[in-house]
Formats: C-alpha cells, structure tokens, sequence
C-alpha cells in the first residue's frame, strides 16, 4: 500500500461524513415542523384522549395558535416556534446521525461487494445496516426530542434540550427505561426504513437512464428520492408509533404501560384498532418524502463538488 492510498480513503470518508452531514442539517431544518405534528399524533391514545386533535388541520392550527414564542414588545411569533419545539436535539444529532448514516453506508456497501449477493440485494442490506447502525447512536436524541415534542406548553415556557435531558438522567438513568428507552422501536424504524430507502433509490436509480439536461437530471433523482422516502415511511410507521409511546408521555404518570416495541404495537392495535398504527401517516409522508429526496440529493450534489474541489 502507498502512502497516498491512506491519504485517499481519509479523503474519501471525510467527503461521505461531510456530504452526509449536510443533508442531515439542511433536511432537519426544513422538515422538523411536520415532525413535530407527526408525533402528536402518534402520542394520542384515540377519542377519549381529552387532548386530542381532530385534524390534521386542526393540529397545525391549535399548535400555531397556542405554543408559540412571545416575544417582548408584543411582537408575536406564534405558529412558527410552537413547530420547532424539540429541534435542538435533532440538530445536534441530525449532523453526525446523517454522517453516520452515509458514512457506513458506502462502507457496508463495499464489503458486501465481497459477497455473492447480488448487487441489487446488497444495497437493501446496506441499507439495514447503515440504519441500525444509525438508530444506536441517535436514540438518546430522539428521546428528548419526543418528550419535548409532546410537551403542549408555550415554547417560552417548555424547558431546554439540555434541562430536559438533565431530568431523564436524574429520573430514569441512562439504561432502557431512561436515556435510551425505545432503543428497539428506534433500531426497527432506522433499520426498515433505510434498507428501503437506499435498496429502492440506487436501484431504481441505475435502472431508469440518466438525462444529459441539468434540471430534468435533478428532477429524476428528486422524483425517486420522493417516492423512496414515501414507500419507507408507509413500511415502517408502525415501529415509529411503538417509538413515540414509548418515549413519550404514559397515559397514567409513573405507571409504565408502553414497555417494549412489539407489546406496544400488540396493545395499540388491541385497545384502538390497526389504523392506530398508522397514526401521523400523512404528516410522516409529507416530511420524509420530499426531505427523504433532499437528503440523497444534498448528499450526492456536495459529495460530487468535494470530489472535485478537494
């Protein structure tokens, strides 16, 4: 091996963990406010629930009005702060989760190049392993991230990433009952998602031919990011449902009823029917469709510019 061989995979992770970042952070900050209504959804336990929402409009509206920022002097930025309650812990973790994400990703890729499966197959099983690979290390965020979320409060008057944090800790401990409960609700959800999402885009990717006009190529991908994103979310909702009532709010305070991943589907299923499991759909869609395609595309556009600059 020569010397500029190290050089050159130094250089070519450092491009994937950059790339990747970035489509993480431009993703976030562009779709966090549907994943906010997305979880208040997942969070209501059906009608008899006193704080339920009776429509997607009705969320949107009810959160605007009512949890939004104040600011001094009576300038009002209610609406558009109440939807990006919980962001710090996304933001903070969205960056090195999306490295992550991309980062071990291309890796499994290519030592499952060393394998008999075929090339198709091995991007779906890249896929699963990027996102439980990914799931592990943001589980602690998205459990500050859902407590935060179902927190109704005015944005003023909800209590910061950091303190929030501080509390699970001190309460509950690091361990799955704390800091990383829902950790297998979380590893399904990455897991399921990601194996789709790359195995459909990279497939489908290499199958339909690439236009020589800049814009129709960029629509190409985007279309197939969207519909990657979209058939993801619509496969893995059920473990997301699982992930929110784990981590978030229970109905009785200190009584434990959402325990484990598949007992939490069981019972949502048992006590509000099958579609309960497909609580915060449209809303999931709606983010992780097109921002399932701004990612891919991000990642792919400043990985193809570091390639070139750097």
């Amino acid at each position: 091996m020569t010397a500029r061989e190290p050089r050159g995979m130094l250089r070519e992770a450092s491009h994937q963990i950059i790339a990747g970042g970035s489509a993480g952070l431009v993703e976030i900050c562009l779709m966090h406010p549907l994943d906010v209504v997305k979880t208040r959804f997942q969070i209501q336990r059906g009608t008899s629930d006193p704080n339920s929402y009776k429509s997607l409009g009705d969320c949107f509206r009810t959160i605007f009005r009512n949890e939004g920022y104040v600011f001094p002097r009576q300038v009002t930025w209610q609406g558009i702060s109440g939807f990006y309650k919980g962001i710090l812990p996304p933001i903070v973790a969205e960056t090195p989760k999306r490295a992550v994400k991309f980062f071990t990703f291309e890796q499994y890729k290519k030592l499952l190049n060393l394998t008999p499966l075929s090339p198709g197959l091995a991007l779906s099983v890249a896929g699963l392993g990027a996102g439980l690979t990914e799931a592990v290390v943001v589980n602690p965020f998205e459990v500050v991230k859902v407590s935060l979320q179902a927190n109704r409060d005015s944005f003023a008057e909800q209590p910061s990433s950091f303190a929030q944090a501080r509390r699970i800790i001190n309460s509950e401990g690091f361990g799955l009952r704390g800091l990383n409960k829902g950790l297998t609700s979380t590893l399904g959800r990455h897991g399921v998602f990601n194996m789709i999402y790359f195995g459909f885009y990279f497939n489908v990717k290499d199958a339909i031919p690439s236009s020589p006009d800049p814009t129709l190529e960029f629509l190409r991908k985007f279309a197939i990011g969207l519909v990657s994103g979209t058939i993801s979310s619509c496969v893995n909702i059920p473990f997301d449902v699982a992930k929110s009532r784990i981590q978030g709010p229970q109905p009785v305070p200190g009584e434990i009823k959402y325990r484990t991943c598949f007992q939490s589907m069981a019972l949502v299923y048992r006590e509000e029917g099958y579609l309960a499991l497909y609580k915060g759909l449209v809303p999931k869609i709606m983010r992780l469709g097109p921002g399932g395609a701004v990612m891919l595309l991000v990642y792919e556009y400043v990985s193809g510019w570091l390639q070139k600059n750097w």
